[in-house]
């Protein structure tokens, strides 16, 4: 659903393109999540924090993810913002390697998007 239930055409659109993105990094499909970036994409850490900058490094950085965690992340909420940003609520499971859940959360994943593609995204904790 969206911000306050509103579903004009656009917004459906956007939450139907968002919860595509996290389908895909849920099936680990890393061609279809860097093509929705842009080259110079601006990537947030979530890991150890900082930022990744670039296609390559934050095909890297999941790998690397990947190899240490499990991680699953579903969108409960699509909240387009004003100036290209997308705010997306997302309940996060996150397993270790043997299955056990390390993690279960709501964060927030703030988008901003450069001519249709993700330029940049941080993470917020403390999402409802």
């Amino acid at each position: 659903m969206l911000d306050g239930g509103v579903t004009d055409g656009a917004s459906s659109a956007l939450e139907v393109r968002f919860r595509g993105f996290y389908a895909a990094f849920n099936a680990r499909d890393v061609e279809t999540l860097l093509a929705a970036m842009t080259p110079d994409v601006d990537w947030a850490n979530g890991m150890t924090g900082g930022r990744v900058h670039g296609r390559d490094a934050v095909r890297a950085y999941w790998a690397a993810q990947w190899a240490e965690i499990d991680p699953r992340v579903d969108p409960v909420r699509v909240t387009p913002r004003g100036d290209g940003e997308v705010v997306v609520d997302v309940h996060q499971v996150v397993r270790d390697r043997s299955g056990v859940v390390i993690a279960d959360r709501m964060v927030q994943h703030v988008y901003r998007l450069r001519d249709g593609l993700v330029a940049r995204m941080d993470i917020e904790t403390g999402a409802g």
